[in-house]
């Protein structure tokens, strides 16, 4: 039952770059679908090379390279020591997993361990299934980023960057936050699925680079139509079929008490993902139907999104009810933060910093205030997330920032006027999505 379930998950987990490449697709002015397509698919054999190579090394190897004495606890034992990255010389191309056993299991079958930092327990799931699980976070993530400056993007210079960025930015955080010797783990930090891993880290870099990359040519009184909603609203619908997997699927790291991981956190998960989700939907609707004086598909989509993003660092962590409030505010929060774009001055094309950033940062908060395990929620807790949040989001910004700037100042990290005004589908890569006669 639990191999079956993970590997559901983890099926239902990759599906999730598809659907956003047809997400933000059908965003974008037709003469950039593919490019837009281009831009989120090609995170996966980038990153899938990268997390193969070291990724996975330096996110989750235990025991680490730079591990610090923590000291010794309140009871006078030591406790466990913190790390702030990971390295195992066996997991360099993931070696470890390539041993043939003789008197014992084969390396490939042997089992991960709870999220625990001491007495940890084997719970059921192979350690190269969570690592294929873990991977496709590491690939949505950049992924992610690609919608703030969509439209304007050199495919060389995000090739480069979607590499260097999971390298410097994404693994080190991913360490601190979900490896069971990572610093802000020992401290408590709470991000059940990815609220600070994926979605703030995303927001976050999408601003740095907003700030720095020049917007679309005519922005903001051209006009940047959608060339097919039907598109989104199709991988929107999807996105939250996927997000199921991604959300249900994070149980793996409940600690020993939990077991087991296939059991009632992992049930807890998917039920506030459908209602988080249901309910911000349905809050954007309502605030955009009270300022606009007309309800959107699109903008039914975007809230769907936003209570995903919202519930993703609170999902097992939080009851139904909480779920149910936690979506209302994502909704309406994220719908506020899309409003307030036009009056900052800022190009973020397909709503990443306003959806994710904010999504992501309100979800790692109010897990803090929410949470009824495997610690109740208040303001010890919030202030435990408050540091996590701005520990991992200004990495990520500074981070960001240098990168990009490196990238726009040799390379070039956007095109010209001439490439965008004919479109990025065929100057980038010689295609064009439709051929209509």
């Amino acid at each position: 039952m639990v191999r079956s379930f993970w590997l559901l998950a983890g099926f239902l987990t990759a599906l999730l770059w598809c659907h956003e490449a047809s997400f933000y697709g059908g965003m974008v002015r037709a003469k950039n679908v593919l490019n837009m397509f281009m831009l989120v698919m090609i995170c996966v054999p980038l990153i899938t090379v990268e997390w193969v190579a070291y990724g996975y090394n330096m996110a989750f190897a235990v025991p680490s390279a730079i591990a610090v004495d923590a000291g010794k606890g309140p009871d006078g034992k030591d406790l466990p020591k913190h790390s702030y990255l990971g390295w195992d010389p066996d997991l360099v191309f993931m070696n470890a997993f390539a041993k043939i056993g003789v008197d014992g299991p084969n390396a490939y079958e042997r089992i991960v361990t709870t999220g625990d930092t001491v007495e940890a327990a084997p719970n059921g799931v192979p350690e190269l299934l969570f690592a294929m699980f873990q991977m496709m976070f590491a690939i949505i993530t950049p992924a992610l980023i690609v919608g703030a400056i969509a439209e304007r993007v050199k495919f060389s210079a995000w090739c480069l960057f979607a590499v260097l960025w999971a390298t410097i930015v994404y693994n080190p955080v991913c360490h601190w936050v979900w490896n069971v010797n990572g610093w802000l783990f020992q401290k408590g930090v709470l991000d059940f699925a990815g609220g600070t891993v994926v979605h703030v880290l995303a927001g976050v870099s999408a601003l740095a680079l907003l700030l720095i990359l020049p917007k679309r040519h005519g922005y903001p009184s051209a006009q940047f139509v959608p060339h097919s909603v039907g598109w989104t609203l199709i991988g929107a619908a999807m996105l939250m079929v996927g997000w199921f997997g991604f959300n249900a699927g994070s149980a793996i790291a409940v600690g020993k008490d939990y077991l087991p991981v296939a059991g009632g956190v992992a049930v807890l998960a998917f039920a506030t993902t459908a209602l988080a989700g249901s309910a911000a939907a349905g809050a954007w609707v309502a605030a955009e139907w009270l300022k606009c004086g007309k309800p959107t598909s699109l903008g039914l989509a975007s809230g769907m999104v936003a209570g995903l993003v919202t519930i993703t660092p609170c999902a097992g962590h939080v009851s139904p009810l909480s779920a149910l409030i936690i979506g209302i505010l994502g909704g309406l929060a994220c719908f506020w933060a899309v409003q307030m774009k036009t009056t900052i001055g800022y190009d973020d094309a397909l709503d990443v910093v306003g959806v994710h950033g904010v999504g992501g940062a309100l979800g790692a908060l109010l897990v803090g205030v929410f949470c009824m395990r495997p610690v109740l929620g208040g303001l010890d807790q919030f202030l435990i997330q408050l540091q996590g949040l701005l520990w991992a989001g200004g990495y990520a910004f500074v981070c960001t920032l240098i990168l990009g700037l490196l990238i726009d100042k040799t390379i070039g990290f956007t095109v010209g006027k001439e490439v965008e005004s004919h479109g990025l589908d065929i100057a980038e890569h010689g295609e064009s999505a439709y051929h209509l006669t």
